[in-house]
């Protein structure tokens, strides 16, 4: 659930860019929809922006001068966060926005008591790959052939971070895990 004590403004350090977050709703889905569509070669469609609404997940969004910039879309159950999408708009992209929401995101689980959160992550996705790393997300799996892509499937990477510690969850060795 969003509710309105969550709401908050935040600014990135590094770039001084003042991110206004509030709980998405559903006439906010056309603005939303613009930033998937800009920011992903294979977006989420509306239909899933409403099931995730109607499903009650933690759905947030980013405006900078009353537009909207970028959205955070996460669950949090029996003590695991699962981030599903976030977005940020290409033309905003690199002033520290999607970290931003990140970690509003995972400040959110935290409160509800969220021990691990996770993600999937496609593995061409190198500017979202080092945000994650950055954030001490790890590698803990990889599902092959899980997104479409312009050829084909790409796989994606399955990132845990430990919510309580800050730390990652597991670290695959070269022994244990194929890469």
């Amino acid at each position: 659930m969003n509710t309105a004590s969550e709401r908050s403004a935040s600014t990135d350090r590094g770039t001084g860019t003042h991110l206004r977050l509030r709980p998405m709703c559903r006439p906010d889905l056309d603005a939303v929809l613009d930033v998937e569509r800009a920011a992903y070669a294979f977006p989420w469609s509306r239909e899933i922006f409403e099931d995730c609404l109607k499903a009650g997940y933690n759905c947030w969004l980013g405006e900078i001068d009353a537009t909207i910039v970028a959205h955070g879309v996460m669950s949090v159950a029996v003590g695991e966060c699962q981030v599903f999408n976030l977005g940020v708009h290409p033309d905003w992209q690199g002033r520290g926005l999607g970290r931003q929401m990140l970690r509003h995101l995972l400040r959110l689980a935290r409160r509800r008591k969220a021990e691990t959160a996770f993600l999937e992550v496609r593995v061409s996705n190198a500017a979202a790959l080092a945000l994650y790393r950055a954030e001490g997300f790890c590698e803990v799996g990889r599902r092959r052939n899980y997104y479409p892509a312009p050829s084909g499937r790409e796989d994606a990477l399955v990132l845990a971070l430990e919510l309580m510690t800050a730390n990652c969850v597991w670290q695959p060795s070269d022994e244990s895990y194929p890469h």
